[in-house]
């Protein structure tokens, strides 16, 4: 019958979409992960629907954006507005009219967060910040300098608020790389690894390049699984849901 409703209500639109890399060689365990992230996200924003998708997962990023209401927000859980964010990303959205918010890695309020988890470790581990050295494990690559870019400049953003801090930046993909920083640091270190999620980069590269190395300092979590990631995520949402609420 020509007109009939469906018994089935639609959906609501989704307000912002969360995407992250993902795993392309087992994706459903990453899915998950960012799935469970974008509920605590989620948490901190009853009047807004978030959903989240990884582009390793083959169109699960497309069925999410089928979802998303025009100008709805997209958000990159990356590190770097490298070539994933720039030219991936946007190529997979296609004409769709969204908008994309900066990467994770570039939020303003994300260095002051890793300083509180810095902190936090040292104190843990009983150890004096002046003496202790802080080794911040990145990807790099090999085909261009957007990802160690981000490194270095968040290395930077660490010392302007804490300047007797040391840190160096080390890379799984490029020089220097963290078995040779490892080398090189003298002084008692943690490493603070400058991921998004803690999947096979930070199991199997991180973990194992400083195991083979004789790395004997602590290892913090990713950055990105920070217990203040749900919250700084959700405010960089508000913050953009609310200006396009107001033009």
């Amino acid at each position: 019958m020509s007109g009939t409703r469906s018994h089935f209500p639609k959906a609501p639109a989704t307000d912002a979409l969360i995407v992250a890399h993902g795993q392309p060689s087992d994706p459903e365990p990453a899915e998950a992960a960012l799935a469970e992230l974008t509920l605590r996200v989620q948490a901190y924003l009853p009047e807004l629907r978030v959903q989240s998708a990884t582009l390793a997962n083959g169109d699960a990023f497309e069925h999410g954006l089928k979802t998303l209401r025009p100008d709805g927000l997209v958000y990159p859980l990356f590190m770097a507005n490298g070539w994933f964010v720039r030219t991936e990303l946007r190529r997979r959205i296609d004409n769709f009219p969204c908008r994309v918010l900066a990467p994770l890695g570039m939020d303003p309020d994300l260095p002051a967060l890793a300083i509180d988890m810095i902190d936090g470790a040292l104190a843990a581990q009983g150890l004096a910040q002046e003496e202790t050295a802080i080794l911040l494990a990145a990807h790099g690559s090999a085909h261009g300098q957007a990802a160690a870019d981000s490194a270095r400049a968040f290395a930077n953003r660490l010392r302007d608020i804490r300047p007797t801090l040391q840190v160096s930046p080390g890379f799984v993909e490029q020089a220097p790389f963290l078995p040779d920083m490892v080398s090189e640091i003298a002084a008692p270190c943690l490493c603070l690894p400058f991921f998004a999620m803690d999947g096979d980069h930070m199991k199997q590269d991180v973990r194992q390049d400083l195991v083979h190395a004789g790395f004997s300092g602590g290892i913090l979590p990713a950055l990105g699984q920070a217990k203040g990631i749900p919250k700084l995520i959700a405010t960089a949402l508000i913050k953009k849901h609310t200006e396009r609420e107001a033009a």
